[in-house]
């Protein structure tokens, strides 16, 4: 870890907005959902949420170029529950959906409290999610085709998210709960050490100022005593 990749990760994290947010419903071309993770990640959003009621979703993918590291993923079951999740923590869901209620998305003020939905490639928002959503917004086009693909949308409209954001001064200090910061912080700077904590179920150690594990002896310790109690267990 060097000095230079320590600070940038802590100044990245410093800029993360944790109450703007994206929710996909159903989006499964994965170059689209790589395309929205690598937009969130570039306007600072710390997790996005994605309704996928069948196999494990995974974001990891070639297509991601690495942003699937920096940015974590909810997934639920249906639309219902995960936009009723996210309004009952105070956060209004806008969709960005075609319809006679539908405002210009530079108008809406992005300020607040946000998660954007964009629905799936084939049918769009669905009607539930219409219903649901706090507001709607659209991208004014001029031409003969009438709608973006789902994930140049998504970077249309959380652009202007951001420049408004920047404009009010919410990217010039930690917005970031300082729990969640210092997880984020410990799993971007240690990742092979938080992977061997979630498999174990051990808490993370301290991290130094540089980054590096404050005491890694302590640490190696504590972690092969819990295989040796584990392999104990098995034999009872």
């Amino acid at each position: 870890m060097t000095p230079e990749r320590y600070e940038r990760i802590r100044q990245t994290l410093a800029m993360r907005q944790p109450d703007l947010t994206v929710i996909t419903d159903e989006v499964y071309k994965p170059h689209n959902l790589a395309a929205i993770a690598r937009t969130c990640d570039a306007v600072g959003i710390p997790k996005i949420h994605h309704v996928w009621p069948r196999d494990r979703y995974r974001l990891k993918t070639a297509a991601t170029a690495g942003s699937a590291d920096w940015i974590e993923v909810q997934t639920h079951a249906n639309i219902e529950t995960g936009i009723k999740e996210l309004q009952d923590q105070g956060i209004k869901v806008v969709a960005a959906h075609l319809t006679d209620r539908a405002i210009d998305y530079r108008d809406y003020d992005f300020t607040q409290p946000t998660a954007l939905l964009m629905g799936t490639e084939r049918e769009g928002v669905s009607d539930i999610a219409s219903d649901m959503a706090d507001e709607h917004l659209i991208i004014p086009m001029r031409g003969m085709v009438q709608s973006f693909n789902v994930s140049v949308a998504a970077a249309i409209i959380l652009n202007e998210a951001h420049y408004q954001r920047q404009r009010a001064g919410m990217y010039d200090e930690q917005r970031l709960p300082q729990p969640w910061f210092d997880r984020l912080l410990f799993e971007w700077c240690q990742p092979k050490i938080a992977r061997l904590c979630r498999e174990s179920g051990l808490s993370y150690p301290t991290l130094r100022e540089d980054g590096e594990l404050a005491d890694p002896q302590g640490f190696s310790d504590r972690y092969n005593a819990h295989k040796v109690e584990l392999a104990q267990r098995k034999k009872r």
